[in-house]
């Protein structure tokens, strides 16, 4: 067998120079379009990846819950001690539980892969980029957004797990820290937030605490709802109280101080190899919003004038991201005080999968979905689709067919039933079949909308190669003002747009690869129903087909009695807009508020 030089990311510092050198890519996501024509001369392949199995990445998903809940209650108890407070395992859950189950899952994903590279080759040695590895500790959550989908990040954790866990014999050669630039847009966001600290240092918390004492201390409070802003003033004016616009600051910077990372999580269970390399990870990579960085979060969300005592807070979109967010609501739920969370997106309620859907359901009291139910969950109360709600588009039926378009971070993050990783390639050749299929007239109708976020697919560049005349929106304009403008809406994935287009009675042809977008048992008979329709279908060719053929005349398809029929049971269960969504949501929050 020959032997091959490990490359893990796309940071070509660490690739061989000499051209000749047998090589090993660790994944789809070390080879940039942008940088073809130097790795595709490379005497390199590509190791296969594990996840290509989707029967694997379900009994992983699974396993990997475990380990999440095991890791959860050990964390709980070394917060608690570190910063002596006896919070429950809820509160820790709300704050923490978004970023360790993602990073667990991530690690466990590039811990796997190594694994499978010096089982299956001779691997003769790697490069690493020695580097200051504070300088990648995310400050808060959204900072770790912004970090795990550059290859600075994930080449770090290749870095450790290969030097200080699975310590195979081969040769490890160091690239200095200067030849590597880090993300820009996160140092930008820590210099802002830096001098966001250095105002706050100056008088605004005092400030701010003054004004707090102003603030009726007992009122709803919402917050990124995803309604839009007319109904959610008048929601708040049938509930009593006056429409109000909430404060919201930076987190404040705070430096790593190690001595405080000195720990190892116990956990109670037995532990396997994979879960004592993260009871050591998990202290050197936890944000510093969690750690040395709490005491300043926990003010910071006290300094805001937010209400002491809400009846009810009700969120659609920060239960995640915003660590200001997330530790005042985890404080206010300990006394009583029920978390309401809204649907956010498409996805749910479909998939047999999906963390993020997990973890809002078992950490709200009431979960707002867009029409789908689940006995074995109480507290998910059937709403409809906020966001369609108070909306509507007025097509133009001599306009083109809009095409919206997915991308995905190259490496894998939190995990749910879409293309993983390198399997976007995949994806993105079925978008080519379907352009393909259409007649060269009726592809020249066809506006693609790139997705806005690239994440290194070069994905214009991908278009132009294959369809020089294509149409192309970069994901800049508004997809609710590019579909007034349009014919025909074409939804390439399983999320959140096609949802609004049935919901607003839009024209509709979807198509995806149902073994990257697997469905719960439950949801199967309403993809038959619109497979029966000819909305859903499974192959690129057979909706290209269909569009052909509808095409001169989408609405006697659209608008016969068999197409809406399907469609308004699609939507009862999917994407439901109530006839009175005033009246559904104040009943919803009256009964759920507190004195």
């Amino acid at each position: 067998m020959v032997n091959r030089f490990l490359v893990t990311t796309a940071l070509e510092e660490t690739w061989p120079k000499d051209p000749e050198i047998p090589v090993l890519f660790l994944g789809e996501w070390c080879r940039l379009y942008s940088r073809k024509e130097r790795w595709s001369k490379m005497n390199a392949e590509v190791l296969p990846y594990h996840w290509d199995n989707r029967e694997k990445l379900f009994n992983d998903y699974q396993y990997l819950n475990n380990i999440y809940e095991n890791m959860l209650k050990a964390l709980q108890k070394q917060l608690n001690d570190v910063h002596q407070v006896d919070h429950s395992l809820r509160y820790w859950r709300i704050l923490v539980g978004p970023w360790l189950g993602w990073f667990i899952q991530m690690v466990f994903d590039r811990w796997t892969m190594l694994k499978h590279a010096f089982e299956k080759y001779e691997i003769s040695g790697c490069r690493v980029v020695e580097i200051d590895e504070s300088s990648l500790i995310p400050n808060e959550m959204n900072d770790f957004n912004n970090l795990f989908i550059n290859d600075g990040w994930n080449e770090m954790i290749y870095s450790q797990l290969l030097q200080e866990y699975l310590k195979y014999d081969i040769l490890i050669e160091s690239v200095r820290k200067d030849s590597i630039q880090l993300n820009q847009s996160h140092n930008n966001s820590k210099s802002f937030r830096s001098y966001i600290g250095r105002l706050r240092r100056l008088g605004i918390n005092s400030l701010m605490k003054i004004k707090s004492h102003y603030f009726n201390v007992n009122e709803y409070f919402f917050l990124n709802t995803y309604l839009p802003p007319s109904i959610e003033d008048e929601l708040l004016l049938r509930l009593g109280q006056k429409p109000k616009k909430w404060k919201l600051e930076s987190i404040p910077e705070v430096q790593v101080n190690y001595k405080m990372r000195e720990w190892v999580l116990k956990t109670d269970s037995l532990a396997d190899d994979f879960s004592n390399i993260l009871n050591q990870m998990i202290a050197k990579h936890i944000p510093i919003a969690y750690l040395e960085g709490y005491q300043s979060l926990l003010a910071c969300s006290d300094y805001l004038g937010w209400p002491q005592r809400p009846k009810c807070i009700f969120t659609s979109v920060s239960s995640s991201a915003n660590d200001i967010f997330k530790i005042w609501a985890a404080g206010k739920t300990e006394h009583g005080v029920p978390l309401v969370i809204g649907q956010h997106g498409g996805h749910h309620g479909m998939t047999p999968w999906a963390f993020h859907e997990e973890h809002q359901i078992s950490v709200s009291d009431a979960w707002l979905s867009w029409g789908w139910s689940d006995e074995k969950k109480p507290q998910i109360i059937p709403m409809g689709n906020l966001k369609a709600i108070g909306h509507a588009v007025d097509y133009d039926p001599n306009g083109l067919a809009l095409m919206v378009e997915m991308a995905l971070p190259r490496y894998s993050y939190h995990m749910y039933a879409i293309p993983v990783a390198g399997q976007w390639l995949s994806y993105f050749e079925d978008q080519c079949r379907f352009i393909s299929t259409l007649p060269e007239s009726l592809s020249q109708q066809v506006l693609v909308r790139l997705n806005r976020s690239d994440y290194g697919w070069c994905q214009k560049d991908r278009w132009i190669k294959h369809f020089p005349n294509i149409k192309l929106e970069t994901g800049q304009k508004p997809l609710h003002n590019l579909i007034n403008k349009s014919r025909l809406y074409i939804s390439t994935y399983n999320a959140t747009t096609y949802l609004e287009s049935l919901a607003w009675n839009m024209p509709t042809i979807i198509f995806w690869n149902p073994k990257h977008c697997e469905l719960r048992h439950d949801a199967i008979p309403y993809l038959e129903l619109l497979k029966s329709a000819n909305i859903f279908h499974e192959t690129p060719e057979s909706a290209a087909e269909h569009m052909a053929y509808i095409w001169d005349d989408i609405s006697a398809w659209w608008y016969s009695n068999g197409v809406q029929e399907v469609r308004e049971k699609f939507c009862e269960r999917y994407s439901h807009i109530p006839e009175k969504p005033l009246d559904k949501l104040e009943t919803i929050f009256r009964e759920l508020s507190v004195e």
